[in-house]
Formats: C-alpha cells, structure tokens, sequence
C-alpha cells in the first residue's frame, strides 16, 4: 500500500477557496500545526469543526474532508519526525518574497489559535524556553513586514522560516513529555 500524496501548499489553496473558509491556506496549516503541537487530538471530529474554522461553502465531504486529514496526519508525523523534517506549508520559493513573508505571518497566527485551542491551561506549564518561543511568535504574528533589499529580505526570511519550524517542534516535544498538556483531546 502507498503513502498519500504529499499535502502542498496549493492543495490547501484550492481547498480554502472552494470550501470559502475565512483562513488562508497557510493559516489553516498553521492552525493545525498548533493544535497537534500544543497536544490536541482530532480523533474522527472533522478537522474544521475542532479548529472552529468555518466557511460560507459545504461542510467539507469525500476529497475535501481526507484531504483535511491526510493534512492533519502529515503535520503530525512531520512535528514528531526525529529527523526534524517538519516544514510548514507556505508558497514555493518562486513566489514573491511579500507573498511568502505573509504567508508566514499568517501561518504563526494561526499556529498560535491552534496551539490556544488544544491547551489554553498548560501554557503556564510551559518552560521558559518555550513561553518566549510562544512570545517571538506572536510577535511574527503581529508583524507589518517592509522589504528593502531583496537579498537581505531573503536571508532575513529564511531564518524567520527555519526559527518558525525549529519553535513548532520544540513546543511539540514539550507538549509531547508533559500528558497534562494535552487537554485539548476530543472524544
């Protein structure tokens, strides 16, 4: 039996689009990200429905519905892969350089709704390694970028990419030790 096909990007485009949900595509991803990290558990609820994100379109069905949860069962394997080869979904490098840093804004907002979502009561349980990387988070979140020079853009999001990834692993393996951390579980 194969793997499922790599959720990307563009799938999740296509998606947000079609189901008309008010989250973009990397704010979706990030939404999950954060819920799995923060040690929330789909179990068989709808991954729309846990993340209270909802759109004007259907209730996602068939494709759309396990394409939803082949995204949720990769961001999981990703986030606890030993080999650290978590990647949040964001555009291709060939994209503008303002379309990817956006998307990485958005991809921390929701990585943060998420992470709130699944455990709002084992923030003050966090170490204090990992409440400021909760904090420089929200500080992405919270970011207007400007652009200047376009190869120290480049460099300078390329670092706020890998710190991004690097601080959803970390908060993952945190989550992962402390069992009281994960009160998000839904049954």
């Amino acid at each position: 039996m194969t793997a499922p096909a790599r959720v990307e990007f563009d799938d999740l485009d296509d998606l947000t689009h079609r189901l008309k949900l008010a989250t973009d595509p990397s704010e979706l991803d990030g939404s999950v990200c954060g819920f799995l990290a923060a040690g929330g558990r789909f179990g068989r609820q709808p991954v729309l429905a846990v993340l209270q994100l909802d759109g004007d379109g259907a209730t996602p069905a068939g494709a759309d519905a396990t394409l939803l949860d082949r995204l949720a069962q990769q961001a999981a394997t990703q986030l606890a892969d030993p080999e650290l080869g978590f990647e949040p979904l964001l555009p291709e490098d060939d994209r503008p350089i303002a379309e990817r840093a956006e998307a990485t804004v958005a991809w921390c907002r929701g990585f943060l709704g998420g992470f709130g979502l699944a455990g709002a009561d084992a923030h003050g349980k966090l170490s204090e390694e990992a409440q400021e990387v909760l904090r420089d988070l929200a500080t992405i979140a919270s970011s207007q970028l400007d652009f200047g020079d376009e190869t120290e853009d480049e460099d300078a999001l390329i670092e706020v990419h890998e710190f991004v990834r690097m601080s959803a692993m970390l908060l993952h393996a945190e989550c992962a030790r402390d069992p009281a951390a994960g009160n998000g579980t839904i049954h």
